[in-house]
């Protein structure tokens, strides 16, 4: 089976998990630290937070933006489970935008028209997250805007988008258009560290928000302390945080990707240049790549044509997947899901229109010229 996403292990990773074995820190040593400043200077931005996921990542992004009871956060609903639950796990309510149907990120007219409405209700929310999805960073400029205007905090789901740029020409991750930037290195991501995630800010007050919360909400700092400290050995729990740390092992293994980011996001371009011409004759509705950002193409998402073919999206998923391609659905519409839809009822029209003919190829840096090919064949056969 060609996956749709996998990642890239070289030596020099396994030899860098392999020095963290053979040291006396497998968790809160030297590595984790080195990885996020490493990380921090990768995106040209202050601060970065490591910790176990990006859903963490998330939710300790809401909780130090403040989000609780009573407060709503907004997302959009092309994305993964993870960005809306977030805002439950704070205790706060969730609410969906739907897509623009060209980038398949939020409409931001939608998003505008939407957050005048609430402002004239007295019903904004607290935290606006959108998401970069498949790589391709939404028009954070605008949407900065529009928040700032209204006085809304953004967390941007950067999880598809490490190594992407926005139209500026400056890194996702760096801060300027947002709060928080959360990063995914989940093993089909553009880099991994097995599990794990990372929240990055400019603003140091929220670093150390961050930082606590992943930790259980201790502190062994002096100056974080309520009072004197009892000695050298003392620590005081100062919130309810988590234990959603980073392992050494994972803080070695991402120091070792990271500097491959650049060069596997060519590789992800290259391909998707490949599929851009060999798929052109089909009736398919391809990715739009005429934005002035760089996405980090973690997705390569193709659409049925129901114009120009007959050909279902079931019949075609199934069809790739009995003929060794691993191709997949990104995504089920969250608001669509029963535990949502049981909570509040939404129609997104886009994102359901898109949802109900979408197919992911296969697409990673990994992928050899041989295994597209196959791939461009099988879905030929299949299409034509």
């Amino acid at each position: 089976m060609i996956p749709y996403g996998r990642q890239i292990i070289s030596d020099a990773d396994v030899e860098a998990v392999v020095a963290v074995l053979r040291s006396d820190f497998l968790t809160q040593g030297p590595q984790v630290p080195a990885f996020e400043q490493a990380l921090a200077a990768f995106c040209e931005t202050p601060h970065a937070v490591a910790v176990n996921s990006a859903t963490s990542a998330l939710h300790i992004a809401c909780l130090a933006l403040g989000v609780g009871p009573g407060d709503t956060v907004w997302t959009c609903t092309n994305t993964f489970l993870a960005s809306a639950n977030c805002a439950l796990y704070c205790g706060a309510d969730v609410e969906f935008l739907d897509i623009d149907p060209r980038t398949l990120n939020v409409s931001v007219p939608e998003l505008a028209a939407k957050l005048e409405a609430a402002s004239a209700a007295g019903r904004l929310p607290k935290v606006l997250i959108p998401v970069h999805f498949a790589g391709l960073p939404c028009d954070m400029a605008e949407i900065a805007g529009l928040a700032r205007r209204h006085g809304v905090a953004v967390v941007e789901d950067a999880s598809h988008a490490v190594g992407a740029r926005y139209g500026d020409g400056s890194p996702v991750g760096s801060g300027h258009h947002s709060d928080i930037t959360v990063f995914s290195f989940h093993p089909v991501k553009i880099m991994t560290t097995a599990e794990g995630g990372a929240a990055l800010t400019r603003d140091g007050a929220l670093a150390r928000k961050l930082a606590l919360l992943r930790s259980h909400g201790m502190s062994r700092e002096p100056e974080e302390m309520r009072g004197a400290p009892d000695g050298p050995w003392y620590y005081q729990q100062l919130a309810l945080g988590y234990n959603y740390r980073m392992t050494e092992l994972q803080g070695a293994l991402g120091r070792s990707q990271l500097p491959r980011v650049p060069a596997w996001v060519d590789a992800r371009h290259a391909l998707a240049d490949r599929y851009d011409q060999e798929l052109a004759g089909l009736p398919l509705l391809l990715p739009w790549r005429g934005s002035p950002a760089r996405s980090a193409l973690h997705l390569y998402v193709v659409q049925l044509d129901e114009e120009r073919t007959r050909v279902s999206r079931r019949h075609a998923f199934e069809a790739l997947r009995a003929g060794g391609i691993g191709v997949n659905v990104h995504y089920i519409p969250v608001h669509t899901q029963p535990f949502f839809r049981e909570r509040r009822a939404q129609s997104l029209p886009a994102a359901e229109r898109y949802y109900a003919r979408c197919i992911t190829l296969p697409l990673h840096a990994g992928l050899t010229v041989e295994d597209q090919d196959t791939v461009i064949a099988r879905l030929r056969e299949v299409l034509q």
